[in-house]
Parts: C-alpha cells; sequence; structure tokens
C-alpha cells in the first residue's frame, strides 16, 4: 500500500487552484531499482516541475528517509563522471527500497541552483583552474544558490511529520529545518570519489563542509594533472 492518490475531482481542482505545493497526481513507477509511487506537486508560485518517489505510505509517519536530489542533467542523464549526482541518486533509490517507507524528492535545481549554462560556464572555468566554488562566484553568483522551501512545502504537503534525511551536506538539514521539517537523523550517501570529480568531491569537504571522506591526493593529483595537460590551466588550492 503506498500513499492515497488524489481523486479526478481534486486532480482537476488543482489546475487552477492557487495555494501551497500539494500532491496533485500519483502513479505508479516500476523502475530497476524496484517499485515506486511517482508524484506531482502543484506548485503556483513555482515555474519548473518538481517530483518524488516515493515507497510505502509515508503519510503521517515520522523519522522517514527522505533524499533531496537537486536535478543534475549531466550526471541524472548523460552519466558524467564529474560530479556524483547520478550515483548518489542510484544509492538514494537503493537505500529506500530497502526500507519499509521512504521518499526522493527530485528539485529542478540544475547547477547547484544557477541554471544549465551558467553550470557549463562554470565547468568551464574548472578546466581553467577553477575549484567548483570558485567557478559559480567568478559567475556572480554564490557557491550554492539553492533553497529548500519548495522541498518543506512538498514534505508538507505529503504529510510527513519528520525525517531522516539522506545526505552529506549539513546546509540541507539546516535549511529544512529554518522552514519548519524536524530532521531526527543523516544516513550517509557517499560514493568513491573518481579522477574526473576528486577535486569536486574533496572542495565539497573542505569548503562547504560536506561530511565526506578525504579525497586521496593521489587521485586529485590525477584530476589536476589531466586539466593542467589539457587546458595549460594554473589549478587553484582547494582549501584556499
Amino acid at each position: 500500500m503506498g500513499i492515497p492518490k488524489p481523486s479526478l475531482d481534486d486532480i482537476q481542482r488543482d489546475v487552477a487552484a492557487e495555494r501551497e505545493v500539494r500532491v496533485s497526481a500519483v502513479a505508479e513507477l516500476p523502475t530497476r531499482f524496484g517499485h515506486f509511487q511517482v508524484v506531482a506537486f502543484h506548485a503556483p508560485d513555482e515555474s519548473k516541475e518538481h517530483a518524488a518517489l516515493v515507497k510505502g505510505d509515508i503519510t503521517d509517519m515520522a523519522d522517514v528517509p527522505v533524499r533531496l536530489h537537486s536535478e543534475c542533467l549531466t550526471g541524472d542523464v548523460f552519466t558524467s563522471f564529474r560530479c556524483d549526482c547520478r550515483q548518489q541518486l542510484e544509492l538514494a533509490m537503493e537505500t529506500v527500497q530497502k526500507m519499509p517507507a521512504g521518499a526522493i524528492l527530485y528539485l529542478r535545481q540544475e547547477g547547484r541552483g544557477i541554471g544549465f549554462e551558467n553550470k557549463i560556464r562554470a565547468y568551464q572555468l574548472q578546466e581553467q583552474g577553477y575549484d567548483t566554488n570558485q567557478a559559480n562566484e567568478a559567475l556572480g553568483f554564490k557557491a550554492d544558490e539553492r533553497d529548500y522551501d519548495v522541498a518543506a512545502q512538498m514534505l508538507r504537503a505529503l504529510k510527513v511529520k519528520s525525517v531522516r534525511l539522506m545526505s552529506n551536506n549539513p546546509d540541507k538539514a539546516r535549511d529544512l529545518q529554518a522552514h519548519g521539517i524536524e530532521v531526527t537523523g543523516r544516513i550517509p550517501v557517499q560514493v568513491p570519489p573518481n579522477p574526473h570529480n576528486a577535486l569536486y568531491l574533496e572542495t565539497k569537504r573542505v569548503k562547504s563542509g560536506h561530511m565526506i571522506d578525504e579525497v586521496p591526493k593521489s587521485v586529485v593529483g590525477e584530476q589536476l594533472d589531466c586539466l593542467h595537460r589539457t587546458s595549460n590551466a594554473q589549478p587553484r588550492n582547494v582549501s584556499a
């Protein structure tokens, strides 16, 4: 048994509704990781559509395992090695399937909130020696522009009482709590580094405080050597 599905009247009423984010439609979604329900949300103040994958009935439940996953076209769809997004999404789906109930919120916040075009501009700067935070800042953004207000509204729409957050990022927990969602624990979602994302992961650990293991210097060095060979870049110190 999963979460309750809205009636046809509810679905039609949402078309004209002007209110907080709410569940507008629910359908079954079998995947290679297991069976989920996919949830669409009516979000009158959002220009982008967000989604959730839900296992079991999380309505009125506490301590629900929840992953807040920001959209990553290059990683989630194109299987890029430059980040760990796809691997984290897959690990979260596997983790939820092993539990009685849980949810993955898929948030349309590409490039940590700067959008796809600027994300690729940031990639170009990284190839010139900037780390991921420096590249965003050089383009005039904060290192992370994401906001989790819509995620909090989605959880309220799903009637979740409290969550155990599947994340390595302490800012997500703080932001959710600031928007009124109780976070009762954390489930690590860590994947091994590769020579293409080592500097990215180490920057998240050192500069953004992500709770992940230190990346071996040999792997970071391999990525820096690769960037230097391809662009004559002068790599910047990750701890600067």
